[in-house]
């Protein structure tokens, strides 16, 4: 829930969310890249031990954007450093460092598509996007998303 109201305190857009949870298989599938490295099997193994969130996040510059909020992959240099980012306030380990973010815009499309496999990148910039940018929006707390305003929609105060 903390990481979710940073988003939100963030001004990031929330464009898809979804809970979830992987199994080992699946993460060993995502962390691949890292297959063959000393910390891949507590990847795996910390992303298989329960439930998680998984986010589509939008904001002007939102990956870098990201990984600063998040804060440095190692958390004791996250607590010395940044101590209010997300891994610094509730980061464990190196490995079980709270949250994961795209390094790249390649990558974030890879990974929504690893997560959010319904969701269509096009599409969303032709139909969503055009009004996200405008404000034309509304958070709906219970989707956990932001939803565009159509037509019939009023603006909620």
């Amino acid at each position: 829930q903390a990481v979710h109201e940073a988003i939100l305190r963030n001004q990031f857009l929330i464009v898809r969310a979804k809970k979830l949870r992987c199994g080992r298989e699946e993460s060993r599938r995502f962390y691949r890249e890292h297959a063959g490295r000393f910390f891949y099997q507590r990847l795996v193994e910390f992303m298989a031990s329960g439930p998680m969130w998984a986010y589509i996040l939008a904001h002007e510059n939102a990956v870098p954007l990201w990984r600063s909020l998040m804060g440095p992959t190692k958390v004791f240099r996250a607590r010395n450093s940044v101590p209010d980012s997300i891994r610094g306030a509730y980061g464990l380990t190196d490995t079980r460092n709270t949250t994961h973010g795209s390094d790249s815009p390649a990558s974030a499309r890879r990974e929504i598509a690893f997560f959010f496999p319904e969701f269509n990148e096009q599409l969303w910039y032709q139909q969503e996007e055009p009004h996200l940018r405008c404000g034309q929006v509304y958070y709906n707390a219970e989707e956990r998303v932001h939803c565009v305003f159509r037509d019939e929609e009023t603006e909620l105060t």
